[in-house]
């Protein structure tokens, strides 16, 4: 039976609550039965050295969607070469996975700078795009090759990002913007 597919992918460094709630918004959309938070061992536009260990985010992601049902948590890029393209993990799951249909999971703030990623247009010759929208950014404004090869879904944001977290900036706050067993790992390890 053919399933259809997000695929979630990015560093994850770490996973942090306004992860959960797009991942939840793509689920809500009803335009795929699972979604696939597919961790990038290297990602291409990130140095390494500045992010926690491998170990430490795949760990990290699986206690942050343990609850959460029709969402897997995938180390499936470790098995391709590095650095990972999102075109090659793309091709390679439609080879392995010919029955199901793939949709590629992203904010409206990642399509804004789509035209950038590597091989964009061959990307969207694979799958369709699954796109959480945001108050502030205009698809409108998006060339039609893309809005065409799009869906996009009802999100409310929230306001976080990872590198606001590793710098501590949210916890001086008081505020925890990561689930708790996410908090008590990076407690635990010392991390960021």
């Amino acid at each position: 039976m053919s399933r259809r597919i997000g695929v979630f992918g990015g560093s994850f460094d770490p996973v942090h609550n306004g992860h959960i709630a797009v991942a939840k918004s793509f689920l809500r959309s009803n335009v795929i039965d699972t979604l696939w938070v597919m961790l990038s061992p290297e990602p291409p536009h990130k140095k390494s050295g500045d992010q926690a260990s491998y170990e430490h985010r795949l760990k990290m992601l699986e206690l942050a969607f343990a609850g959460i049902k029709n969402t897997v948590v995938s180390d499936y890029e470790t098995e391709l070469s590095s650095p990972s393209f999102t075109l090659q993990t793309l091709e390679s799951l439609k080879e392995k996975y010919p029955v199901d249909t793939f949709f590629l999971c992203l904010g409206e703030d990642s399509i804004s700078s789509f035209e950038s990623w590597h091989k964009y247009e061959q990307i969207l010759d694979e799958v369709t795009l699954l796109v959480a929208e945001r108050p502030g950014y205009n698809h409108k404004k998006l060339p039609s090759k893309i809005t065409e090869k799009a869906i996009f879904v009802d999100h409310t944001p929230v306001d976080l990002s990872s590198t606001e977290i590793r710098s501590g900036q949210h916890h001086a706050a008081g505020e925890i913007p990561v689930p708790k067993a996410v908090s008590d790992y990076i407690s635990e390890h010392n991390l960021y």
